[in-house]
């Protein structure tokens, strides 16, 4: 090996070396992903938390929701005795809830019985809008940082400033024969309602419009733990249902096919039928189909024969032999088609065919009137065939 090869391999091994140093002591940027999960320590995690749960609640049982509400409650409603087996607190912290329709209406019945549920989140679903009877407006010309307060004066001193992650999405519609309001946020000069409680049978809705109060960040700068803690004090201390299905929405397997990959069984056999269809496809890529021989339909000789005989007679100027058939021809059909005697071609023979048929009687007259005068004479011309043939195709084709 060379002076100048074991030179460049030496400072190849420096450059690397000096890069792995760097990644190795470089720290991690922040992360400021919105998850708002329990597990998260980021910015805007809800780690913090999820941990003084136990705190805040110190006579409750926190549990984890990985399911929908719908999945959760419907399988502990006892029919029977017609109440949930469980109580308690149910909470989700998120920018969007994502409860679908059918959840939002199992957490209503939920509360009807008692039970309280915490929803802080920038969307609702439209059914617990309609039913709580509130609707949110978003207000997107605030700058700068919000002042969050309660309504409550004993929590005076629990007012807080944030400056990141807001939104200004507040309440401009709630009903207040059911609804007390708890909280404002402040921008500028603008105070708007954005914590309220709604009654709903014999429990409540707490609904809050800033869930990044919640968050890693905000808990962790100066006192602002305080906020969260006033705003948890209004919830029972019973067992406490927190939705942790939403914030693992990137973890779960959302495909169509998430029961098959959830089976060992199911997702070995999928595999498998993956891995022959393609080992099918890779041997039998160069297969070409033998060409299917055209086999033409048989030919309606009846109607070529038919053509031949018609011709023949027409060629032969026999007018009048030609004339009889087809007379006789359109009357045969008549009476296969319409069952009727047509021995005597009279106005009451007229008069049925125009109703059977639904034809115009007129039409049907001129074209009797025209057979009659061709059997009374002696020497048809070829004038004569071309006005019967008129006059028989106009009464198909009518």
């Amino acid at each position: 090996m060379s002076r100048a090869l074991k030179l460049y391999i030496g400072v190849l091994i420096l450059i690397f070396g000096i890069i792995a140093l760097v990644e190795y002591t470089t720290p991690p940027p922040i992360n400021w992903e919105r998850t708002f999960k329990e597990t998260d320590k980021i910015p805007y995690g809800t780690f913090v938390f999820y941990e003084e749960l136990d705190q805040l609640f110190p006579n409750s049982e926190v549990k984890d929701i990985k399911v929908t509400p719908y999945e959760f409650f419907d399988e502990r409603y006892s029919w029977e005795d017609t109440t949930y087996t469980v109580s308690g607190t149910y909470i989700v912290i998120d920018d969007y809830t994502e409860i679908d329709e059918t959840s939002a209406q199992e957490l209503l019945d939920f509360a009807s019985f008692g039970n309280d549920i915490f929803i802080a989140s920038n969307y609702f679903p439209e059914n617990l809008k309609d039913s709580l009877g509130f609707e949110t407006t978003n207000d997107f010309s605030f700058k700068g940082k919000a002042d969050l307060s309660l309504a409550n004066p004993i929590f005076k001193q629990d007012s807080i400033t944030i400056e990141k992650g807001l939104s200004n999405i507040h309440f401009s519609k709630f009903d207040t024969l059911y609804s007390t309001v708890l909280g404002y946020q402040k921008f500028n000069t603008s105070t708007h309602v954005n914590y309220i409680k709604t009654s709903w049978g014999m429990g409540r809705f707490y609904l809050h419009l800033q869930p990044t109060a919640f968050t890693n960040y905000q808990l962790l700068k100066k006192s602002n733990k305080k906020y969260a803690e006033a705003v948890m004090s209004y919830l029972d201390d019973d067992t406490i249902f927190f939705d942790s299905r939403t914030k693992f929405r990137n973890d779960l397997d959302t495909s169509s096919l998430r029961f098959i990959h959830s089976q060992p069984a199911l997702r070995w056999a999928w595999y498998l039928v993956l891995i022959t269809t393609l080992i099918f496809m890779v041997f039998n890529a160069k297969r070409r189909q033998r060409i299917v021989k055209v086999i033409q339909p048989l030919k309606n000789t009846t109607i070529d024969f038919t053509k031949t005989i018609g011709n023949l007679y027409y060629e032969t100027k026999d007018h009048n032999n030609l004339i009889e058939k087809k007379i006789t021809y359109f009357l045969e059909y008549i009476r296969r088609v319409y069952y009727l005697d047509t021995q005597v071609l009279d106005e009451k023979f007229i008069n049925n065919l125009s109703q059977k048929s639904g034809k115009d009687k007129t039409k049907i007259k001129t074209l009797i009137n025209i057979i009659a005068l061709l059997k009374s004479k002696s020497t048809c011309h070829e004038a004569d065939l071309l006005q019967l043939n008129k006059a028989i195709e106009d009464f198909y084709n009518r």
